[in-house]
């Protein structure tokens, strides 16, 4: 099984989630993003704003982000 990618550029994470359809709302500290979802509710996510994320940071995006582990690694290696 693949595993997450260690110390992942702040960038190349941005690059997957937008690619997943969420959108840049603030980049502070933080950066704040949401999705439309399909019943017209909004799904958020917050990505603290490091120049690398940890795996164990990243497994927490996908959580909060409602991503399989699976997609989103698919995702990166097409980025």
């Amino acid at each position: 099984m693949t595993k997450f990618p260690v110390d992942a550029p702040k960038a190349k994470v941005l690059r997957i989630v937008v690619k997943l359809g969420f959108e840049v709302i603030r980049e502070r500290e933080h950066i704040s993003l949401a999705r439309e979802n399909a019943d017209g509710t909004q799904t958020p996510l917050t990505i603290p704003n490091h120049t690398k994320l940890k795996s164990s940071t990243l497994r927490a995006i996908c959580t909060q982000a409602g991503i399989s582990r699976d997609e989103f690694l698919k995702a990166c290696e097409q980025s």
